[in-house]
């Protein structure tokens, strides 16, 4: 749904939407089922009534006019959203009916938006940035890795199972079933706590009844008979090691490998914290707080995406909030902040990509997606079938934040901790709760 974006004054603008001929027809479909529940023509029950019968009774027009006042508002707010266009007020339509569902149509709907903001001189901001370390734990946790890859299981013999050791077991249930050679390593966590407490001390040959409880409450016996053990024994660490595990001829070799590795992984977290921070700094330097409809579309994606994580994990949502300590009102009011500060960064970073005059090339987009990994027959199918505009905005977003994130002023997290607990007046002043937009409202 391509749409085209008119400045009419400051705080105005028209929007040019073009409706694809597919969902003219499902608009078109969905106003006839609605509108033959309620025409009654003698023989049919209602819902009944077909197409053209429905259209002989009541006219193309009135079906063509009942699609597009019944979609025409979600086509306009989501053609609103892409183009990050922020209205405060509902929009004047401009239309000509349809003349016909197999065709694309367009629309224009002229509405006042929440005036975009000034930003902020990013060049005088100081952003806290922390230096890649690698603690020295996390390179010799990558050593004991290797260590255990290239270690070798050996049948344990004088004593009982313990944890680490590797088992061979059969676990038969009291109603017959069972699992036979099932290979473990005690400590793992794989089966039932009261399974694996009843295989630590079993040797090789015996066996004990075990009873444990099941998902529903219910409780059951099975019998764990221990055939195997046996324990890993690693190697040394030393060159021969990194031999074995890596491309390497020496241990210390392979030890700087893992530690450069390591700290390029932390740098690349530490750089998205650093842009994160940056943009958060200009927004409030630049004192821009959004409302409308941006925002409330953004709190309702976040309360259904929390909705659909907590179905798929099993957790009832009544549940959540006792173990979060938060009320339905509390929720919806943390989950609205950061809606406001996710359209905030958009629309401030949308405003630094105007000042500074950023446009995006499809060459440039090329660009991106070869970094991406993808192979260039792809990106030229994907730039023929018009996906160039669909990511245009986005990497201009990211060439702003690429400006700003270079021209603050890196410093300390230390100095920055020690300057933000200076106290000032109007850290005093009580912040601004973001308040509920509503439909034709100026705030």
């Amino acid at each position: 749904m391509a749409t085209q974006v008119e400045q009419l004054a400051e705080d105005r603008v028209r929007l040019t939407v073009d409706v694809p001929a597919h969902d003219v027809h499902h608009a078109v479909e969905h106003a006839a089922n609605d509108l033959a529940q309620n025409v009654r023509i003698p023989g049919f029950r209602k819902g009944k009534v077909p197409r053209p019968l429905l259209v002989q009774r009541i006219g193309k027009e009135r079906l063509f006019a009942e699609a597009v006042e019944s979609h025409i508002g979600a086509w306009f707010w989501s053609a609103a959203t892409r183009a990050r266009v922020n209205p405060i007020a509902q929009p004047e339509y401009d239309y000509e009916l349809p003349s016909s569902e197999s065709d694309d149509w367009s629309f224009s709907a002229t509405v006042d938006v929440q005036p975009k903001p000034e930003p902020a001189d990013w060049t005088t901001l100081e952003v806290p940035r922390q230096e890649a370390e690698v603690p020295t734990e996390a390179v010799e946790a990558e050593l004991e890795t290797l260590q255990r890859i290239a270690g070798e299981l050996i049948p344990v013999e004088g004593r009982p199972a313990r944890d680490g050791d590797t088992v061979v077991v059969d676990l038969v249930a009291d109603d017959g079933t069972a699992q036979r050679d099932y290979v473990l390593e005690l400590g793992s966590e794989r089966l039932v706590e009261e399974i694996e407490n009843g295989i630590r001390g079993l040797s090789p040959g015996e066996s004990r009844e075990i009873g444990y409880e099941l998902a529903d409450g219910s409780t059951r016996k099975a019998t764990v008979v221990l055939k195997e053990l046996k324990e890993r024994v690693v190697p040394p660490l030393d060159d021969e090691l990194a031999k074995i595990a890596s491309e390497f001829d020496t241990l210390d070799a392979l030890r700087t490998e893992i530690e450069d590795r390591l700290k390029g992984q932390v740098a690349d977290e530490l750089e998205g914290l650093f842009r994160a921070a940056a943009v958060d700094e200009l927004v409030h330097a630049t004192n821009f707080m959004p409302t409308g409809p941006l925002v409330e579309l953004r709190t309702r994606e976040l309360l259904n995406g929390l909705a659909r994580s907590l179905q798929q994990r099993g957790i009832d949502a009544n549940a959540y909030l006792q173990l979060t300590g938060q009320s339905p009102e509390e929720l919806e009011q943390r989950l609205r902040a950061e809606a406001t500060m996710s359209v905030a960064r958009e629309l401030v970073l949308e405003a630094v990509a105007d000042k500074l005059g950023i446009e995006v090339t499809d060459d440039e987009i090329r660009e991106e997606l070869r970094a991406a990994g993808e192979n260039d027959e792809d990106i030229e199918e994907f730039i023929a079938e018009g996906g160039a505009d669909r990511v245009r905005d986005d990497i201009r977003l990211k060439q702003a934040l690429d400006r700003v994130a270079a021209e603050v002023k890196p410093i300390a997290p230390e100095l920055h901790e020690a300057r933000e607990s200076i106290w000032t007046p109007e850290k005093d002043q009580p912040a601004e709760a973001p308040k509920l937009w509503t439909p034709g409202s100026k705030e």
